[in-house]
């Protein structure tokens, strides 16, 4: 694979209509908010599932590709497989629950063994130290959490359901039975949903650190890929619509960079759209007029003057 040799800086935006982006467990699922901004939340352990998750799509066991963080997997056991690998299947390696390297060269070695074979792991970093200790990994790829560009107003929303889950519900509801059994054999339940909102995260990948991971250009297209994709294969009830809006990188001619990317970042803009005119998010003057409800409400603008030269922009989609 061909070694990474410029870093880059990326601004990614998507929106989702009528859905819960990311919802909090600490706040019965609802829609993670800044309190002090009203301005919605995605996590960056979010993000990352759903690249995992369209890796796991699209790429399936192709050596190389396996994901490493996966619902219901047992992570020592993978560590397992590259104690196997290192020092062979022996009795020891099969049976204790608890491994450590031997020497500096092991614990290299199998640390390369979950880098060369698990995507995330090389793109992410891992710590691997639980029990049978893998080492632990930097990723080149850091995800930050997605806020959205203005504030949201999360709604619950009642639902119902017909059926019963067992006779003994059945039993209970015909005995409460008044004749309105389109009311007593309901149960109710809540949904909460975002109406619509726009949300930007910021995405870095060093390729210093992919230097050591092996992460290269191989990996970038399909980390490039996953962003814009990786919404399409991801529908759910609760999640509603989403989709990737823009993904803007900014590349770097070397590998530790040309660039503050604070100072690129700001280079992004994204304003409200009324008609003719562009509004700061935020601005007073846009509560005369309807919320955002579609991307088009905004208009995404990158300035490009001033530029150093040994910086470039790349629409990624």
């Amino acid at each position: 694979m061909t070694a990474l040799a410029n870093r880059y800086d990326i601004v990614f935006l998507f929106d989702v209509t009528n859905g819960n982006p990311n919802g909090d467990p600490d706040a019965g699922n609802m829609p993670r908010i800044d309190p002090e901004t009203n301005k919605g939340l995605v996590s960056d352990v979010s993000l990352k599932r759903k690249i995992r998750n369209y890796t796991e799509l699209t790429k399936g066991d192709q050596p190389g590709y396996r994901i490493y963080v996966q619902e219901g997997s047992i992570l020592n056991e993978k560590h397992r497989e590259a104690y196997k690998a290192v020092r062979g299947d022996t009795e020891k390696v099969k049976k204790d629950s608890k491994l450590n390297p031997q020497t500096d060269d092991e614990s290299r070695a199998l640390t390369k063994f979950m880098c060369d074979n698990f995507f995330d792991v090389r793109a992410f970093g891992a710590v691997m130290g639980l029990g049978i200790n893998a080492g632990q990994v930097r990723g080149p790829v850091q995800v930050t959490f997605a806020s959205s560009i203005e504030t949201i107003l999360p709604l619950e929303i009642s639902i119902t359901r017909m059926a019963v889950a067992n006779e003994k519900e059945k039993a209970e509801r015909q005995q409460g039975d008044d004749g309105d059994q389109r009311t007593e054999n309901r149960t109710m339940g809540r949904k909460h949903i975002v109406p619509y909102g726009l949300y930007r995260a910021h995405i870095f990948v060093n390729a210093k650190l992919a230097e050591r991971t092996g992460f290269g250009e191989t990996d970038l297209a399909h980390l490039f890929e996953s962003l814009g994709s990786m919404f399409e294969h991801d529908r759910s009830a609760a999640r509603g619509e989403m989709s990737s809006r823009r993904g803007i990188a900014f590349k770097h001619a070397s590998a530790l960079g040309n660039a503050h990317a604070h100072a690129l970042f700001e280079r992004v803009q994204v304003h409200r759209k009324i008609g003719d005119e562009l509004f700061e998010a935020g601005s007073d003057r846009l509560s005369n007029y309807p919320p955002a409800r579609r991307f088009s409400d905004y208009e995404v603008t990158v300035n490009r003057e001033g530029l150093p030269e040994s910086v470039e922009v790349v629409e990624l989609f």
